[in-house]
């Protein structure tokens, strides 16, 4: 997709317009399909257009983020691996698994982990069974 600045020859309008390439939009001028919106002329050109420049407080900015977010995943993944560590994966048996442990009293060595949708993690909450949420970030390094 590219963005064009078009300007009508006859009512000077100048609007922007979207085509699917440049040779579209040369298709479509040649087949006079292009016409202004205001006059319906079909004298349609391109005109000038000004890029859009990354400034260096914008690319401070973006390079700011950027960072933060590496740090955020950073402290994510480490979570996660704490928590393959220390706890037992029940998969998508977590809520039967929660609810065994708080009613039937048993001791686990380790918590668990696992998956739940929102409508069972709302059900454990409601009958009183301690859970948290915590991101996962799948690993995509292979």
């Amino acid at each position: 997709m590219i963005k064009y600045k078009l300007a009508c020859k006859d009512c000077r309008l100048s609007f922007d317009s979207w085509f699917a390439s440049s040779e579209e939009f040369e298709r479509l001028r040649k087949k006079n399909f292009l016409t202004c919106h205001k006059c319906n002329s079909k004298k349609i050109e391109k005109s000038l257009m000004a890029p859009k420049l990354l400034t260096k407080s914008k690319s401070a900015k973006l390079n700011k983020l950027d960072s933060k977010y590496k740090e955020i995943n950073q402290k994510i993944k480490e979570y996660q691996k704490f928590v393959k560590n220390n706890f037992e994966y029940v998969g998508e048996n977590f809520a039967y698994e929660a609810r065994s442990i708080h009613y039937k009293n048993k001791k686990k060595e380790k918590g668990i982990y696992g998956k739940a949708s929102k409508e069972e993690m709302q059900e454990l909450k409601d009958e009183g069974i301690e859970t948290e949420i915590i991101p996962w970030i799948e690993d995509k390094s292979n």
